[in-house]
């Protein structure tokens, strides 16, 4: 089965850490741009990072830039999302998608299940 499972979430204080993991399957992971995508509470889907096949090429959205890193490890088929000086506005359902994925597009891309990141003092 064609599947990505994320993992890595959970409950942090404000300006704590995380890292999220994707775990890619069934397909030539090497092949695809890879990105995270996340859900807050009520509100829509907002893309939030992308890298390019080799890694060389990484884009953030304006919300986390300068707090996260993303990055993959082909040889374990695994997109990671390092996230630093978390802020209760990073709450949300993190997934990750195969491709660029932006707009985000649930029905087209191959998404994950999602991991949730919980801020809170």
């Amino acid at each position: 089965e064609v599947k990505l499972v994320e993992s890595g979430g959970g409950l942090v204080q404000p300006g704590e850490s995380l890292r999220l993991s994707c775990a890619a399957s069934g397909f030539s992971f090497t092949s695809y741009y890879m990105s995270w995508i996340r859900q807050a509470p009520g509100q829509g889907l907002e893309w939030v990072s992308g890298i390019s096949e080799g890694g060389s090429k990484i884009e953030y959205a304006d919300s986390v830039k300068g707090r996260c890193t993303i990055t993959r490890d082909n040889a374990k088929n695994t997109v990671y999302l390092q996230m630093d000086s978390l802020k209760s506005e990073d709450a949300a359902l993190y997934y990750c998608c195969r491709g660029f994925c932006n707009p985000p597009r649930r029905g087209f891309h191959l998404w994950g299940q999602g991991t949730q990141v919980a801020v809170s003092s």
